[in-house]
């Protein structure tokens, strides 16, 4: 099979509707609108779930349960691997983190440092918070963790 051999499936394509172009058209005049109205306005229609006026069913409904997900914490995440960017001894923080691109934006919460990979450089590390091997990685290699 070649490029060139490949076509759309069956009914894949379908050319647009050309609205207006005569009344031997079947769609000239309204376009399709019909006579007046909200809908045949520019502009015009209504919301998803409008019901025209009446309370609409997601506030005739009771509301259910409870989400816990405003209350979530929300970290920007950094692996071990990534700090081998840095030399040896440097103290490494949110600030040289931005800096040297590792991180774009720094999230509500802080960062947090995961342990993938491998570090091959003694850092002292600073953030909000460290997974066990992260920790474990980073002690072992010679360098320091704090907490901020």
């Amino acid at each position: 099979m070649y490029i060139h051999d490949l076509k759309n499936a069956e009914g894949e394509k379908q050319s647009k509707k050309r609205l207006g172009r005569g009344i031997g058209s079947g769609i000239g005049k309204t376009s399709g609108k019909g006579h007046k109205g909200q809908n045949a306005r520019s502009g015009g229609g209504v919301r998803p779930g409008f019901e025209g006026g009446q309370n609409p069913l997601y506030r005739r409904l009771p509301a259910r349960g409870f989400s816990n997900a405003k209350f979530k914490k929300v970290y920007s995440i950094v692996n071990v691997s990534s700090l081998n960017a840095f030399e040896p001894n440097t103290e490494v923080d949110a600030v040289k983190l931005l800096e040297t691109g590792i991180l774009s934006k720094i999230e509500k919460d802080g960062i947090k440092i995961l342990g993938n990979g491998e570090l091959s450089v003694a850092l002292k590390v600073k953030a909000n918070k460290f997974t066990t091997t992260a920790k474990e990685k980073i002690t072992a290699q010679g360098g320091s963790v704090e907490e901020v």
